[in-house]
Formats: structure tokens, C-alpha cells, sequence
């Protein structure tokens, strides 16, 4: 199977870093284009501050400028040698994940076993679970090594 397309889903944190690269590195070696996914939702305190779409579409182009330093940060060395698009969506993280894996004909999701959720993943799961079980396509998930979370910018 040839995989044309990744997903490569991030919350922005250092531990997502880990399955960035991976996709990249995967990418260049397949030459797949890598769709970089980032997904926004909203919590609670911020839906009692904002309550129209002008805000929502703000809060994207927010983060899809948050996105573009967080890639040239984790991965900048390997942006020019991938075919990169960037992405931003706003919703439930891994059913957004799976909608956008489908919606784009993926052939392949690469994320990392952890990220931001901390306790959270004890008492609801982790996303990368959820997207694991649902997906229609292939996940690999991939577990962040302490050299990728605490070495530099670029660590892999």
C-alpha cells in the first residue's frame, strides 16, 4: 500500500512533538503529503464569554498562526523538505480527527500516545484512543521518548 496521505493531529504540546516528527520523517520517506492538524473546542468558560461565530473563526485564525511557530519550532528542519499543509478545526478533538482523516482521504494517521490532557486521560481517555477506535483508516501512535520532550527545539 502506498500511503499518498498522512494526518498528523497535534495539541500543541511538547509531547505531541514526538508523533509530529515521526509523520514528517515518514512523509519524506514515502513522499506523502502530511496534513499537520490542529483542533480547537471550546470549554465551558469560554462559551459563557463568546457566543458568536465572528469569535469562533477569530479563535482559528488565532491558532493557525500558533500552529505555523509551533511547527517551526518542533520540526522546522524538516519543513522544507516535506509537502506540509496546515489545518486548523474546531470541535471534539478525536471526532474532528476522524471526520477530517475521512473528509481528506488519509491513508495514514500518525499522533502521539500523550499530550496535553494530563489526569484527564485517567478519567476520560486519551484522545489518541478514541481516534484509534474509531478511525477508518490506519493509526499509528506513537509514544514520546524522554529525548523528544526534553532535549531542544527540534529533538527528536
Amino acid at each position: 500500500m502506498k500511503i499518498k496521505k498522512i494526518l498528523a493531529p497535534t495539541d500543541l504540546s511538547e509531547l505531541s512533538r514526538a508523533g509530529l516528527r515521526y509523520a514528517l520523517e515518514l512523509g519524506k520517506s514515502e513522499g506523502a503529503e502530511v496534513l499537520v492538524y490542529n483542533v480547537v473546542g471550546p470549554s465551558q468558560e469560554w462559551l459563557d464569554k463568546h457566543d458568536d461565530f465572528y469569535t469562533v473563526d477569530r479563535l482559528i485564525e488565532n491558532h493557525k498562526n500558533i500552529l505555523g511557530r509551533f511547527l517551526k519550532l518542533a520540526v522546522g528542519d524538516l519543513l522544507p523538505q516535506v509537502s506540509v499543509r496546515q489545518e486548523v478545526g474546531f470541535g471534539v478533538s478525536y471526532k474532528t480527527i476522524v471526520e477530517k482523516a475521512e473528509e481528506e482521504k488519509a491513508d495514514l494517521i500518525v499522533m502521539s500516545t500523550h499530550g496535553s490532557t494530563g489526569l484527564s486521560h485517567a478519567l476520560i481517555g486519551s484522545v489518541t484512543e478514541k481516534v484509534v477506535r474509531t478511525a477508518s483508516c490506519p493509526v499509528l501512535s506513537i509514544h514520546p521518548t524522554e529525548e523528544s520532550t526534553s532535549a531542544g527545539v527540534g529533538a527528536a
